[in-house]
């Protein structure tokens, strides 16, 4: 599913910055694609962890091949052997399974999670042994449609801006708060075509 803020955003984006004007023009058919089901993106955002897009990818398709409809408590029954010959590291399983018992004891936060501020989602999911800001700005992004996160802890999209603006890395927390500014509300999107100019396919979660 499309953001409903993604058309808008691109007018809007495209008439603020002229680095982004051209990505768009580059990607003009594709768009963000939101993952509703909860679980499954945070599954994917620890899959994705540290690892290329291409990789994460592949290990994701042979994690769901194990069963498409993946739930918590399938997960628990998962030997760890089988979890380890699909690719995911001791580390992964363990936080996969962090995820788990979480979303099986928080089923009533869990189910409201789209109607609570992002500061009281941030507290909640970051409680989640494995679960970083990084995984949360990804489940902001790509589940709850959140339109203006910046993940600055990203190396992709630091890397992305060195490059298209020609700013040497780290980036001043300075010149970040400045881009931030000039983008939002929509750095979730100007974020979307950064990695998208770095990897041959759409990063998704």
């Amino acid at each position: 599913m499309k953001p409903k803020y993604w058309n808008k955003g691109k007018i809007y984006l495209s008439n603020k910055d002229k680095v982004l004007k051209n990505l768009i023009k580059n990607f003009p058919k594709e768009h963000m694609i939101l993952n509703s089901n909860y679980y499954h993106a945070l599954l994917n955002s620890i899959i994705g962890q540290q690892i290329s897009v291409s990789a994460a990818n592949a290990v994701k398709i042979r994690f769901f091949k194990l069963d498409k409809n993946m739930t918590p408590k399938k997960l628990l029954k998962i030997d760890i052997r089988t979890l380890k010959k699909i690719g995911l590291s001791r580390q992964k399983i363990q936080y996969i399974k962090n995820i788990s018992i979480f979303f099986i004891e928080n089923k009533i936060f869990i189910n409201k999670i789209d109607q609570y501020d992002e500061s009281v989602i941030r507290s909640k999911l970051i409680e989640i042994k494995g679960v970083g800001n990084w995984t949360i700005d990804m489940f902001l992004i790509f589940s709850l449609g959140h339109s203006n996160i910046a993940p600055r802890g990203d190396l992709g999209f630091n890397k992305a801006i060195s490059k298209l603006y020609k700013k040497k890395l780290p980036l001043s927390d300075k010149y970040l708060l400045k881009i931030f500014k000039l983008w939002s509300p929509y750095n979730s999107m100007a974020t979307w075509y950064l990695w998208r100019s770095l990897d041959p396919i759409p990063i998704s979660y």
